[in-house]
């Protein structure tokens, strides 16, 4: 019953987290960088707080020096970083294939997991890593000699796959986390409370480069579905998601997080037409595909987890 919870915790972590491309998209352009980072924390920090009351103050009180160092750099991978690279790269590309490439993700994270875990990388893994690789590639057009895309559009691509290492960067963090308190028999940080302090931490991280955007004239002519997109983006995208992730990363494991994180590129593509009438080319629907066969040949990557 555990494990049911946190799968569809995961489920709706990343359906969530899907949206984050959709809700950007609307204020990409209009505002800095840094500055729809900045006010998005905003909003999911005035969300949270009043849910932990003064229970953060007390559980602040008892972290330990190393749980704020893996706070701060949860911080500046999955949000910071994540968020600078992701809506600097939605400037030059569209939301669908931005959506479809942080779907490279759960590949990233189990390359990242053999370098800095050295875990072994068996042929499943391998599988599953070649096939995100030419997903991408179809999607980036190098795999159809008959497209042709600009400069900045590859470049666009770029950066988002970059945002898709800063978010696995942030997976590795966490199980790094996880396995740490399990062996110290310590007990982990309640799932809103964590995401409270690591969204403070991340807007602390934003706040000063949003300034050197001079959002203010920017900031007063927004409209109302500008704003209502911030609000979601900070809520939704970032509060909820993340509580949802925390509460769904006790109970499951690596591999079964790399299964649901096939939701984030499909919500986004989906979204993306729906919503913001993208037009859909074979070729992104081909390559999405090819990224969620990689996570699903990742699924065999912590085989000795999924007989705990």
């Amino acid at each position: 019953m555990d494990k049911l919870k946190g799968s569809f915790y995961l489920f709706c972590a990343f359906s969530l987290a899907g949206t984050s491309v959709i809700s950007a998209r609307f204020v990409s352009g209009q505002l800095g960088t840094f500055t729809i980072a900045a006010l998005s924390l905003l909003f999911a920090i005035l969300g949270l707080l009043p849910v932990c009351g003064f229970r953060l103050i007390s559980e602040m009180k008892l972290i330990h020096k190393m749980n704020w160092i893996i706070i701060l750099l949860q911080a500046f991978f999955g949000i910071f970083l994540f968020r600078m690279f992701l809506l600097n790269g939605l400037l030059h590309t569209s939301s669908g294939e931005a959506g479809i490439l942080t779907g490279a993700t759960p590949a990233v994270t189990v390359v990242l997991a053999r370098v800095i875990l050295k875990e072994h990388l068996n042929k499943q893994k391998i599988i599953g890593i070649l096939s995100t690789i030419v997903g991408i590639l179809l999607i980036q057009g190098i795999l159809l000699p008959q497209r042709s895309f600009s400069l900045m559009h590859l470049y666009g691509n770029i950066l988002v796959v970059c945002a898709a290492i800063s978010e696995s960067m942030f997976n590795i963090l966490s199980r790094i986390n996880s396995v740490r308190l399990v062996a110290n028999g310590q007990k982990p940080l309640d799932p809103i409370i964590q995401t409270t302090l690591v969204s403070i931490t991340a807007f602390i991280l934003c706040l000063i480069p949003s300034i050197l955007e001079n959002p203010v004239l920017p900031i007063k002519s927004l409209n109302l579905k500008q704003w209502g997109s911030l609000v979601w983006y900070g809520l939704f995208v970032t509060a909820l998601a993340f509580i949802f992730w925390y509460a769904g990363i006790k109970r499951c494991t690596a591999s079964t997080a790399a299964v649901f994180s096939g939701m984030m590129p499909f919500t986004a593509l989906i979204l993306s037409s729906l919503v913001l009438g993208e037009n859909v080319r074979w070729e992104q629907w081909s390559g999405g595909i090819l990224i969620v066969f990689g996570i699903l040949g990742i699924e065999a990557m912590y085989p000795q987890l999924n007989r705990q």
